[in-house]
C-alpha cells in the first residue's frame, strides 16, 4: 500500500464535499424529523455520477473499485448527512454487486445503467423475522411454475431498506428446503423481483409495512411481504441454488461501505464536539482547555484514524483481488466503536445540549449506534475473526 496522498482520491473527495455542501445538518434534521427520504440530496448524488462509481463502465457506471466508493459514502456521512445520507445511496453503490458477476448478460444490460443514474431503485431483501443472522434458516420460498417461464415467491422479509421508493428487491429465497439440502446454505436462489408495477403502482402480491425505530428515519426500513410474487427466471442472478454463494460475493464491500460511513459519522460528531469545546466558556476558559473534555476528544480522533487504516487496507485488498475477509469484518468493526465512541463523547461534551435536537450530535450518536448492529452484530463479526483467523472451535 502507498500512503501518498492520491490526486484522484482528492479529487473525489472535493467533488462530494462541493455536492454535499448544499445540504445542511438543518437539512438532515428536517428529513429525519419528518421521515421524508432526501430525495434533493439524492438527484443531486445521481446527476454528479456518485450513485454509480461503482458500476462498470460498460453499463454507464464509474468503473471504479471498493476504495473510491468508501470515500464517497465517508464523505457523505462526514458532511453532517450521517447514516441517513449514506444510506440513501449506499445500497445503489454496491448493491448490484451479485448482479455484476453473476447475472445474466441480458439482465445487467436491463438494470444497471437505471441503477448507474440514479433512476432505477433496488433494495434488498435477504433478513427474516424467525432466521436473524442465521441465514440458513431463512424460509421465503420460490417455486417454479409448471411451465417453467417464473418463479413465484411466498414469504416475508423484515428490515428491506428503501423499500417503499424501490422498483427492484434483490431476494434472497429458498428454491429446496433446507432439510432437503445437502448443506444448509444450499438451495437458496437470488432473483431480482419486481416491487412494482408498469405504471409504479406497488404490486398487489407485495405488503409493505415501515418499522418504527430510534434513528437514522429519512430512510425507511420494513417488513414486506410477498404472495405469490411472480419471477420470471430470466431475473433469476446465476444458477438456481447458489444465491447464498452469490450473496457472500457482496458481504466484504458491504462491511468495507459501512466502516466508512460509520467513520464519517464519527468525524462529523467529533469536528461537533471540538468546535463546541473551543467556544464554550465556562470559569473564565474554554472548556476544551479541561483534560476531561480534550483527552477523550483526542482518542476518539486515534480512534477514528485507526479504523480508518482499516478500512483502507481492507478496501485495497479487494480491489486488488486479494482475500479480505479478515480485513473487511475488522473494518466493520473497528469503525463501528470508534464512531459510536466519537459520537457518544460529542454528546458528553455538549452536556445537556447534546441532548438537544439544535447541535445535532444526538442525532449522529442515535445513528452510529446503529453500525454496531448492522448489518452484522459486533459479537458475529468477533466469532468470524476467532473461528476463522485464530482457528478456535465454532461457537454456534
Amino acid at each position: 500500500m502507498d500512503f501518498a496522498a492520491d490526486d484522484d482520491h482528492e479529487a473525489i473527495r472535493e467533488g462530494v464535499r462541493r455536492a454535499c455542501s448544499d445540504f445542511d445538518d438543518d437539512y438532515w434534521r428536517g428529513c429525519d424529523d419528518r421521515h421524508e427520504f432526501p430525495w434533493d440530496f439524492y438527484r443531486a448524488m445521481a446527476e454528479g455520477g456518485w450513485i454509480g462509481i461503482a458500476i462498470p463502465e460498460a453499463y454507464g457506471g464509474g468503473g471504479r473499485g471498493i476504495a473510491e466508493a468508501s470515500i464517497v459514502v465517508e464523505e457523505v456521512a462526514a458532511s453532517g448527512a450521517a447514516m441517513n445520507g449514506a444510506s440513501a445511496i449506499h445500497l445503489s453503490i454496491f448493491g448490484m454487486g451479485p448482479v455484476i458477476h453473476h447475472g445474466s448478460e441480458e439482465l445487467r444490460a436491463e438494470v444497471l445503467p437505471a441503477v448507474a443514474t440514479g433512476e432505477l431503485h433496488v433494495c434488498f431483501g435477504v433478513t427474516e423475522p424467525d432466521a436473524g443472522t442465521d441465514t440458513s434458516r431463512i424460509t421465503t420460498r420460490a417455486t417454479l411454475a409448471a411451465d417453467g417461464s417464473h418463479y413465484l415467491v411466498r414469504g416475508r422479509k423484515v428490515w428491506t431498506t428503501k423499500a417503499p421508493h424501490c422498483q427492484k428487491v434483490l431476494l434472497l429465497t429458498r428454491t429446496t428446503p433446507r432439510d432437503e439440502a445437502a448443506r444448509p446454505t444450499d438451495g437458496m436462489t437470488l432473483l431480482l423481483a419486481d416491487l412494482r408495477d408498469a405504471v409504479g403502482e406497488v404490486r398487489p402480491e407485495v405488503a409493505i409495512t415501515p418499522i418504527p425505530k430510534a434513528g437514522r428515519n429519512a430512510v425507511v426500513s420494513c417488513e414486506v411481504a410477498y404472495d405469490d410474487l411472480p419471477v420470471p427466471v430470466g431475473h433469476r442472478v446465476g444458477d438456481e441454488g447458489h444465491g447464498f454463494r452469490y450473496l457472500l460475493d457482496g458481504l466484504n464491500p458491504e462491511r468495507i461501505l459501512i466502516a466508512a460511513e460509520a467513520l464519517g459519522t464519527g468525524r462529523a460528531a467529533l469536528r461537533r464536539a471540538v468546535a463546541y469545546a473551543n467556544e464554550r466558556i465556562v470559569f473564565d476558559r474554554p472548556i476544551g482547555q479541561n483534560q476531561g473534555i480534550a483527552f477523550p476528544l483526542a482518542r476518539a480522533h486515534m480512534q477514528l484514524h485507526a479504523a480508518e487504516l482499516a478500512i483502507r487496507e481492507a478496501a485495497w485488498r479487494y480491489d486488488h483481488g486479494l482475500p479480505c475477509g479478515e480485513h473487511a469484518n475488522t473494518a466493520k468493526y473497528l469503525a463501528a466503536e470508534a464512531g459510536y465512541a466519537a459520537a457518544d463523547q460529542a454528546v458528553q461534551t455538549l452536556g445537556g445540549m447534546g441532548y438537544a435536537g439544535e447541535y445535532h450530535v444526538e442525532r449522529y450518536w442515535r445513528e452510529a449506534r446503529l453500525m454496531r448492529l448492522a448489518p452484522v452484530s459486533q459479537e458475529l463479526v468477533q466469532s468470524f475473526v476467532a473461528t476463522n483467523v485464530l482457528g478456535l472451535p465454532k461457537s454456534y
